[in-house]
């Protein structure tokens, strides 16, 4: 019982050693994020809504909400490059205790 407490202790040692876990593709340095007015969009196409999280019960004893919300961006990025968007504007961010949650509707401007 010991060894598994211990292990389960150092596992969550370990968790904390590392950064959040969705890095941004350098493919997806070219996507705007785009929060507080909406651009005029007359001219991009629609293209999809795309999600942003990072955060566990466990993980916001140890990383920062700067940590936690550039993860989330990235993996906002990441997701509408991977639909072909350039432009993501993203709706209300929903923040929790333990995490970041971005929704946001994609659209290709190019």
């Amino acid at each position: 019982m010991k060894k598994i407490l211990l292990a389960g202790f150092v596992s969550l040692l370990l968790a904390g050693c590392v950064t959040p876990s969705e890095a941004l593709l350098s493919q997806a340095t070219h996507v705007r994020v785009l929060t507080t007015s909406l651009p005029n969009l007359d001219e991009c196409l629609w293209v999809g809504e795309v999600t942003g999280n990072e955060g566990h019960w466990y993980s916001y004893l140890f990383y920062s909400n700067d940590a936690l919300i550039q993860g989330a961006v990235n993996e906002l990025k990441n997701s509408a490059h991977y639909i072909g968007a350039d432009t993501v504007v993203i709706m209300t961010p929903h923040n929790f205790t333990t995490s970041v949650s971005l929704l946001g509707t994609a659209y290709d401007c190019r």
